[in-house]
């Protein structure tokens, strides 16, 4: 088991816990190996089945964010060994060609892979700039609104199975408007990505619902094609260890009792908000939709300054609040409006947390955040926002995680074990 990923198994379960019940008479499956690359899709591709009903930890999402640090690793190794005629250099000369043309970049997805899609915008957009390319750069969109409003130039989706109903209209909508189309996606069998012109393959699936892979995979395909766009080879090249440091990091000891502490104590509140700035943004929108998700915990994600402006009164002793500081940019100004933010949930008696860089953290007073903080590393030799949202990856992850245990949620199935949600799924088309 790689050094730093032990805690996040072992602590509070039995590390040997099969995968899945053996049949009788059957050999247990082995135990979990946070090394060994994942399962990709049934070929004959199908849809993901729903997870088996464990009874208990460690869920799939358990051994899914353990797994992240030597995935990122793989796939960003696959996608620079590729070269710039592989996948993420012909989206990287794809993006060129929209700069170009000043033709509109839209990047498009639902549910996680929604929050996929703000997340590789913001790593694009930022390695658009430091390129040197005219215009703005990429924009994400919700993929149903974008099919009722596509654009021509060029649209990336975000699908981690490659068979979400309205991100598929989205890229068929483009293509009908004249735009050349992109995905990141599981596997180039899956349906979303037939007729789609640049196919970036992440190849390892995520075995539960409640997904955790498949936000880590977009912000990794992201990263290698910002680096093919800015032509920084060489530091692609050494990435791979960064960025398997850097999500490991949230998952050593510290990291893990810190998170399972804050979960104690954050247990009960209701609801959970999540407040941050820049690139952090999209961070606090996935932590929404994984406590929604996988703790059933009513939650809402609030840019830092809105909070500020309208929202403390909904709240009490009972609101449970978490901040999101990673993004080294604008720092300075950020920490200011954070701390003011704190101070002002502290006079409520608001339960708060957070989850912080290093450099945050020691300009942030400790009695802010008295629930407690999960501190990452800085990552300087990553861009920007990579450090920022692969950073905070694990830890927000492991903190829903580790309330789930505390009140007694099964995460995988995101509440489809219960018929009644099963079937308001189903109504749902999901």
């Amino acid at each position: 088991m790689g050094r730093g990923l032990q805690p996040i198994i072992a602590a509070m379960d039995d590390p040997t816990t099969p995968a899945e019940p053996a049949p009788p008479g059957a050999s247990p499956t082995p135990p979990f190996d946070p090394e060994r690359p994942l399962a990709g899709p049934p070929d004959p591709w199908h849809w993901a089945e729903q997870p088996v009903d464990r009874g208990g930890p460690p869920w799939f999402m358990t051994e899914m964010i353990a797994a992240e640090p030597a995935f990122a690793e793989r796939c960003l190794t696959r996608l620079v060994g590729a070269g710039p005629d592989g996948p993420a250099g012909r989206l990287a000369a794809a993006l060129r060609e929209a700069a170009a043309a000043g033709a509109p970049v839209t990047v498009v997805g639902c549910g996680t892979s929604e929050h996929g899609a703000l997340g590789l915008a913001e790593i694009v957009r930022d390695a658009w700039a430091r390129a040197g390319l005219a215009g703005h750069g990429p924009v994400a969109a919700q993929a149903f609104e974008a099919s009722l409003e596509p654009k021509a130039g060029l649209c990336i989706a975000i699908s981690h199975d490659g068979s979400t109903w309205a991100t598929t209209q989205a890229l068929r909508a483009a293509r009908s408007a004249g735009a050349r189309t992109a995905i990141v996606t599981v596997s180039g069998r899956a349906p979303g990505a037939q007729g789609v012109d640049i196919v970036v393959e992440t190849e390892e699936r995520d075995t539960s619902y409640c997904h955790t892979i498949g936000y880590t995979s977009p912000l990794v395909a992201g990263h290698a094609t910002g680096r093919l766009l800015t032509g920084e080879v060489d530091a692609l090249r050494s990435d791979a260890a960064a960025v398997r440091a850097l999500m490991a990091a949230g998952l050593g000891a510290e990291g893990t009792a810190a998170a399972e502490s804050i979960a104690g104590r954050l247990a009960g509140s209701r609801p959970i908000l999540v407040i941050a700035s820049g690139a952090d943004r999209t961070a606090a929108r996935e932590l929404v939709l994984k406590l929604e998700e996988g703790t059933w915990t009513p939650a809402a994600s609030r840019n830092l300054e809105t909070f500020l402006h309208g929202h403390l009164p909904s709240t009490d002793a009972a609101t449970g609040l978490v901040l999101v500081m990673t993004d080294r940019r604008s720092r300075p100004e950020r920490i200011d409006r954070a701390r003011q933010a704190l101070e002002a949930a502290g006079v409520i008696g608001i339960r708060t947390t957070a989850i912080v860089s290093a450099g945050v953290a020691a300009e942030l007073d400790p009695t802010l955040t008295p629930l407690g903080r999960i501190v990452v590393p800085e990552a300087p030799e990553l861009p920007a926002p990579v450090a920022s949202l692969l950073g905070s990856a694990t830890p927000l992850q492991l903190l829903v995680e580790r309330l789930a245990r505390v009140i007694g949620r099964n995460p995988d199935p995101i509440r489809r074990q219960d018929p009644a949600y099963a079937a308001a799924a189903e109504k749902a088309g999901g």
